[in-house]
């Protein structure tokens, strides 16, 4: 999990640096329709015609400038989201999936057989249900419905990988 973190938190970076530098070529070779492009992003914000053709005027004067507000506006690119670090993000990704799967094999250590199955599924679905109703802090849904959800989905994961696991002949315990 920490690769593909590390993967994808990557080539996220260069695709958005290689549109960065592709946009910044358009500036240096093509200012005018830079700034058309720049008069139109105004023009949509709601500014009169006159007015976004001016602070478009403007903007193309100061290429950074002009550079950041088509990045940001034309291409939705942060460019203060660019400065993570992939290797920070894959190291918080290993902690975390480390952490996470221990919950599930914990029940092992002091059971056996049906028993810490039972155990397994009982202390995954408590874990499910805490980290969906902590995401209610952020999306202001029910904490219900949110914790049931995570637990159903989970569970439901858990199910299919637990029935492959059966079908291909993994003993669990």
């Amino acid at each position: 999990m920490a690769l593909g973190e590390w993967i994808s938190v990557k080539s996220s970076q260069e695709l958005y640096e290689i549109q960065m530098q592709v946009e910044m070529e358009e500036l240096k070779t093509g200012p005018e329709g830079e700034r058309k492009e720049i008069a139109l992003i105004y023009f949509a914000k709601g500014l009169p015609e006159q007015q976004a053709n001016e602070m478009a005027a403007d903007a193309i004067k100061d290429t950074p400038k002009a550079h950041s507000l088509l990045v940001k506006e034309e291409l939705g690119i942060n460019a203060e989201e660019l400065k993570g670090s992939a290797l920070q993000a894959a190291v918080y990704s290993f902690i975390l999936f480390s952490v996470g799967a221990i919950i599930p094999l914990a029940p092992f250590w002091f059971a056996k057989g049906f028993n810490a199955i039972i155990f397994s599924v009982l202390f995954s679905a408590t874990g499910l249900f805490l980290i969906g109703s902590a995401i209610t802090l952020f999306t202001g849904r029910s904490l219900w419905f949110s914790g049931f959800r995570q637990v159903l989905f989970g569970l439901i994961a858990a199910a299919i990988t637990f029935g492959i696991g059966k079908i291909i002949g993994i003993a669990v315990a």
